[in-house]
């Protein structure tokens, strides 16, 4: 694949990135104050980076609009969004003589270029030259226009990835960080551009457009930092509430009394129609789990687990999952004990159960087919009338 083609298809997956992300992050990014900045800043790049690309800009001038408009509408979109990145990097301050100074800097900016694009000579329509090109190839119009762009970017690139080394949140630093990168990527792109127009050969445009793309990949990565943690927690929570569940259900059956709520009939119904949202799933069927060990521990017979442990061993179970499987089959013992209605006696702690560990109950559940019935119980239920006939 030549290098054109490659940043055609990296500039398509970019807008669509970028787009993307915008959608998915519009309303909680607008309800919040802090997160709007950001929000508007990615959407004034996508909207400059979308009319960047050749393909988009082809569309629009074999319709109604001239390529010289195009330009001049992406350059100022462009400024606008280095304004907003200005701002949002500025707003955490709470510095409003600063913002009043950055607006009416960012007014300035876009003023003077729409008044310099009008004070030219030269036809519009004569002075682009391919549809990446400027809208207009003066040196004033220019310089003033990149040196926004890399103000922007520079004062970006240093208070993200400053304020990304002194907080200690998770998605805040990848967002911050990713951010600067962007930025960076966004230097390049204006201090290649500037080469360019003013020294360089139209060669350097599918390089630019490459790098331009893979800047917007970047920032749609930084707006999506929060999307992707909640898909993380709510895979994990998922992925928690569907192996706990077999070992879950049937402690729970034994010793209903920890349980808010029942188990549903089956595991799908139970992650596909949950009751509550699944972290909270997750963290209660592991709460559960845990309290029905600790009432089992009344029913577990002296040397279970070492018999359990030896049973597991001469099955072929490898080692690293020998204590799981030893619990596993110590607590099927257990509840079946229970269930037959056996006395309970002095508790017998299981050793390697600490605090409830998702961990450690995942591998017991990953154990639980096929050890909860390794172990005999001979416990009989305990007849009602026994007392009042040994009396």
């Amino acid at each position: 694949m030549s290098v054109p083609e490659l940043a055609g298809q990296v500039g398509l997956c970019s807008i669509v990135t970028m787009w993307f992300a915008l959608v998915v992050r519009a309303r909680p990014a607008l309800r919040q104050p802090r997160q709007r900045g950001l929000w508007l800043a990615v959407l004034a790049a996508a909207v400059a980076i979308t009319l960047f690309q050749p393909r988009i800009v082809g569309r629009l001038t074999d319709g109604f609009v001239d390529l010289h408009t195009v330009a001049l509408t992406r350059n100022l979109i462009g400024v606008l969004s280095a304004g907003l990145v200005l701002l949002f990097m500025v707003d955490p301050t709470r510095a409003r003589r600063l913002c009043v100074t950055v607006t009416a800097g960012l007014l300035a900016v876009m003023g003077t270029l729409v008044v310099l694009d009008l004070l030219q000579t030269q036809h519009p329509g004569e002075s682009v030259t391919s549809v990446q090109g400027p809208a207009d190839p003066a040196f004033a119009y220019w310089l003033l226009l990149i040196a926004a762009h890399l103000v922007g970017d520079a004062v970006a690139l240093v208070v993200c990835w400053g304020y990304s080394l002194r907080t200690e949140d998770r998605d805040l630093v990848w967002s911050l960080r990713l951010f600067a990168v962007g930025s960076v990527l966004a230097l390049v792109f204006w201090c290649g551009y500037l080469w360019h127009l003013y020294g360089g050969t139209s060669a350097m445009l599918p390089y630019l457009s490459l790098v331009i793309g893979v800047h917007g990949c970047i920032r749609a990565a930084s707006l999506l930092v929060p999307t992707v943690t909640a898909l993380g927690r709510s895979w994990t929570a998922l992925r928690v509430t569907w192996r706990l569940w077999p070992l879950w259900r049937d402690l729970v059956l034994a010793v209903p009394q920890v349980a808010l709520a029942s188990p549903q009939r089956t595991r799908l119904r139970e992650v596909l129609r949950p009751r509550s949202p699944l972290a909270l799933q997750a963290h209660r069927q592991t709460i559960e789990t845990y309290d029905a060990f600790l009432d089992l521990q009344q029913y577990v017979r002296p040397g279970a687990y070492e018999e359990a442990h030896r049973h597991a061993r001469r099955a072929g179970v490898p080692d690293r999952r020998l204590a799981a499987a030893a619990l596993a089959g110590t607590l099927g013992q257990a509840r079946r004990a229970k269930l037959v209605g056996a006395p309970p006696s002095v508790p017998h702690p299981l050793p390697g159960v600490v605090h409830g560990s998702s961990a450690t109950l995942l591998g017991i559940a990953r154990m639980w087919p096929s050890m909860t019935d390794a172990l005999p119980c001979d416990d009989r239920p305990v007849d009602a009338a026994a007392p009042a006939h040994r009396e």
